[in-house]
């Protein structure tokens, strides 16, 4: 490590060297900023039209639907939903010649359809991802990729078994980031990680999840008996279905929600398999609208050690009652510094010494027995990486991964298995907290313990 860390002092060049030249170089406030870009990375001898479907088309179906449409030879011809009133916006967001339908299965069978995005509540993730693998569909799923830890291999074997591309969709995955981060631990800019922490804030109703109702929403236009169908029995609610990320039997409240792109974003960095240990705590302290979901959400994770890194604890926190109103980070900690990582930027802080001034520092240096030694020019303190404005995302580009391994037949970062190691600490968030235990959990065999 000291070696590698060596080489990311030496890896800094004129922009380091320059700053360190001025007499401020020894300023705790020091720093210096790049910008980061990547060489174009789509594209290849197949340029084939990707034939594409929408399962979900609400939020977030929309949002992964337009994105998929920016890409070059991408059609939409079909679209799914259980709301009718989604089917009409959907003809009227992107032509009448859809396929509209309120049956995934009929959708499926289409010849015509070469990969499918699905964005719907969490727990009908694992059954049509299933069902469109063995329908020999490549397939973009959205994170949590199932709605339990007992669902995970399931999926994981249909994808084997297919042949076919399946991606899960925490887009940090395929940002620049996290490209730079995973780089710069590589190095050992930081050190040996020890500690990460994560917070997710959020103040307002949409934040929380209190989406707004359809004047039309009601059992005519919502197949409710659909819906249903594969978890416990309930009369209709319109907040069950329009608002189901606060409802256990279709979502996986803040953890898989919003702690998944945290454990994504760090187990890509880190090479981590995941923790062996979880546990939560937390509460429902202002969002007291029915909901079963608590709207503070803090979890705990031990992970050991193993050949890609040294052991460290990790931290996540979630805070829907922010009065801060929107703080988004992922921290990690090494012995020689920090890393606050997002998705379009990376600031390293590192922990550099220097000769003190103080007199009391000075004799305790003495006693210790160590020599007098002239100053040196230290590198900035602060590195921020920054995305150069004309990158398009890491939305986009977590398309364009999955495009062109369906085009070439490659791979992609966040496959099942990789999707299902970081669900799973997520999931078992929630079971700590509703449950009051300490969860043990085998990352590598991906089981519990």
């Amino acid at each position: 490590m000291k070696h590698q860390r060596r080489n990311f002092l030496k890896k800094l060049g004129a922009t380091g060297a320059v700053a360190a030249l001025s007499p401020l170089a020894l300023s705790q406030e020091l720093k210096a900023k790049a910008y980061l870009e990547r060489e174009p990375i789509f594209g290849s001898a197949n340029d084939s039209t990707i034939k594409l479907a929408l399962i979900g088309a609400g939020i977030m179906g929309i949002e992964d639907t337009n994105t998929a449409l920016r890409h070059a030879n991408v059609e939409l011809v079909a679209v799914c939903d259980l709301y009718k009133g989604r089917l009409d916006s959907a003809k009227e967001r992107w032509g009448n010649h859809l396929f509209v339908t309120q049956d995934h299965t009929e959708l499926l069978k289409r010849k015509d359809i070469d990969a499918v995005i699905i964005a719907t509540s969490d727990h009908w993730h694992k059954q049509i991802s299933i069902d469109a693998l063995n329908a020999g569909k490549h397939v973009y799923c959205e994170k949590p990729m199932v709605h339990s830890v007992k669902e995970g291999m399931d999926v994981i074997n249909a994808w084997k078994k297919s042949g076919k591309v399946m991606i899960v969709g925490s887009q940090g995955v395929s940002s620049l980031g996290n490209e730079k981060a995973k780089e710069l631990l590589a190095e050992g800019a930081i050190g040996d990680i020890v500690y990460a922490e994560g917070f997710w804030a959020r103040m307002s109703p949409e934040g929380a999840w209190q989406y707004a109702i359809p004047k039309d929403g009601n059992q005519q236009t919502v197949d409710w008996k659909r819906y249903i169908s594969n978890t416990n029995k309930k009369d209709w609610d319109p907040l069950r279905f329009f608002r189901w990320r606060n409802y256990l039997d279709y979502g996986t409240g803040m953890s898989g929600d919003l702690f998944v792109h945290l454990f994504s974003s760090l187990h890509f960095i880190t090479d981590s398999y995941g923790p062996n240990k979880v546990s939560a705590m937390g509460g429902l302290r202002y969002w007291k609208d029915g909901r079963e979901v608590p709207d503070v959400l803090l979890g705990t994770f031990d992970y050991p050690e193993t050949p890609q890194h040294k052991g460290f604890n990790l931290s996540l926190r979630c805070n829907f009652v922010d009065g801060t109103s929107g703080t988004t980070y992922l921290r990690i900690v090494g012995t020689k510094g920090s890393m606050d990582v997002k998705w379009e930027e990376v600031v390293v802080k590192m922990n550099q010494t220097m000769d003190s001034d103080d007199p009391f520092m000075q004799e305790q240096a003495r006693l210790r027995g160590e020599p007098e030694t002239r100053a040196t020019i230290l590198p900035p303190k602060e590195l921020v990486y920054s995305a150069q404005r004309n990158w398009k995302g890491a939305h986009y580009d977590h398309f364009g991964n999955w495009f062109t391994a369906i085009r070439s037949g490659g791979t992609v970062a966040e496959d099942p298995v990789f999707g299902f190691r970081a669900a799973a600490p997520a999931l078992l968030c929630n079971d700590s907290y509703f449950q009051n235990k300490f969860i043990n959990w085998d990352p590598i065999n991906m089981k519990l313990v």
